[in-house]
């Protein structure tokens, strides 16, 4: 599996997420409290951008009439359909024997190890002749 920096931890602050395409995959990576997770953003009942949807909790119910709401801000609920899944593991709360969204691994690594070089930088000769600007392969 390919490593792909995303962005610097900074750009990405708790309870925000980033949208992107990796490989022709569409991928929303998430900071939950200061955890990054990464999920298809595609919803495997009908293809809709899951991503997109509202960031919910979880309503459990111990007893009959009493409903406690947990994991706040870590379920994403689908924007066609209303389909609830775990940001953390893709795990499906509609269906989850038969559905689950692609969970991608996200660490977060110091810069340093992320930025190693060295580093080639491949130039080009550039001259203006005239009114054409040429380029030298």
């Amino acid at each position: 599996m390919a490593r792909h920096v995303i962005a610097a931890v900074a750009e990405l602050p708790p309870g925000t997420r980033k949208f992107l395409t990796i490989e022709e995959r569409p991928i929303a990576v998430f900071n939950i409290k200061g955890e990054f997770f990464g999920l298809m953003n595609r919803c495997p009942h009908q293809g809709a951008a899951l991503c997109e949807g509202p960031l919910i909790g979880l309503a459990q119910s111990s007893d009959p009439g009493e409903i406690e709401y947990t994991k706040l801000g870590e379920i994403i609920r689908c924007p066609w359909h209303g389909w609830e899944f775990d940001i953390r593991t893709g795990q499906s709360y509609c269906d989850p024997k038969r559905f689950r969204v692609k969970a991608y691994p996200v660490n977060v690594e110091p810069g340093s190890s992320v930025v190693k070089g060295p580093y080639v930088a491949e130039t080009v000769a550039v001259s203006v002749e005239s009114d054409y600007v040429v380029v030298d392969l």
